[in-house]
């Protein structure tokens, strides 16, 4: 990283100028060198040279990729391309979004928030920009997604308030919620206008249910997704862990893989929409006991499950997202889990 800043610090008075005010938009296109690409040039050892660019420079991340400056506490900002995009929680959802966008919108930077450093280096090398939460960032984006969950934080709603503060208000602000707050508890039918479980009844939708109401607000938009998965990861790994799982097995389940969780995010996020809310799903309900059968028939997993032994927990719903995949013209990769695992139902 050294070379990277002694490299900054030497084009900074001949051509770079970099600080806290964005410069105007400017109609013909400029070549973009984060310092992410720097990096990647130093570690590669590939010569990279002033008399190679003959386009002008400019830098589009933040200062040494995120870091804090220490005398006044915040990131520092540089410019920010027309289709840039921050993801507030890179993990699994996340890291997709940005492969699928980046495949939509080449030559865009894709920058990541995270609670700690820990995967920061995997992020950059999957091309992510990485910075920390509580930096205050003097840059706006384009386009942010929200994919962390309410888990590792204790105001949910105020990251999502932040994370607003960072959308320049141009092209889509999208949250990934959860289609938990649907007010169905009996196996029924549900869409994107069905009721919702109304404040003060549970702490689990009711931290959903305020920090959608921050996104909508916003004029962002929220998008519902049913249980994720994919073959290492969901509630199907899950009970096969367990093994015996005291829950009823009749309790009808959604679920979206997560290829299309994020190929969906990504077209909302095209779609420069606002304040509305989105249901993710593959419109194939499932019982449990359905989807442990289906893992058994496909042979692909060596554990094997047990049962299901619940009998008086609440019941599921059915989800239906016709009129999402409408506006948004979108469908799944994966139109089933029976058709992920590559078995009839």
């Amino acid at each position: 990283m050294d070379a990277i800043t002694g490299f900054c610090q030497t084009l900074r008075p001949r051509s770079l100028v970099i600080g806290d005010h964005q410069p105007p938009k400017l109609s013909t296109p400029k070549r973009t060198v984060s310092l992410l690409s720097l990096y990647k040039n130093q570690k590669s050892k590939t010569k990279l040279t002033l008399s190679s660019m003959t386009a002008p420079l400019q830098v589009s991340a933040f200062s040494t990729i995120g870091a804090r400056n220490e005398e006044s506490g915040t990131a520092s900002s540089g410019l920010v391309g027309e289709n840039d995009l921050l993801i507030v929680g890179p993990g699994v959802l996340g890291r997709l979004v940005a492969e699928k966008w980046r495949q939509e919108h080449p030559g865009c930077q894709v920058y990541g928030q995270t609670v700690t450093t820990d995967h920061h280096d995997e992020l950059i090398k999957m091309g992510i920009n990485p910075s920390l939460k509580g930096i205050k960032a003097t840059q706006q984006y384009p386009y942010v997604i929200f994919c962390a969950p309410p888990s590792r934080t204790s105001d949910y709603p105020g990251d999502v308030r932040e994370a607003a503060l960072s959308w320049n208000g141009d092209g889509s602000f999208v949250f990934t919620s959860s289609s938990a707050p649907f007010d169905c508890f009996d196996n029924g039918q549900c869409n994107e206008d069905s009721p919702v479980v109304p404040i003060g009844r549970s702490p689990r939708t009711d931290v959903l249910l305020k920090a959608e109401k921050v996104v909508l607000e916003s004029g962002g938009c929220a998008l519902r997704l049913a249980g994720l998965y994919k073959a290492d990861r969901g509630a199907h790994t899950y009970w096969l862990e367990k093994g015996t799982v005291e829950s009823r097995p009749d309790h009808i389940l959604n679920l979206i893989h997560y290829e299309d969780a994020a190929s969906l995010a990504v077209a909302i996020l095209k779609k420069k929409l606002r304040s509305q809310i989105f249901l993710g799903c593959d419109n194939h309900p499932l019982s449990r006991q359905e989807v442990m059968d289906l893992v058994a028939k496909s042979g692909k997993f060596s554990k094997k499950f047990v049962a299901f032994t619940g009998t008086s927990d609440p019941l599921g719903k059915r989800l239906n997202n016709s009129k999402t995949r409408e506006e948004i013209g979108w469908e799944p990769k994966y139109p089933s889990f029976a058709h992920f695992l590559g078995v009839s139902k």
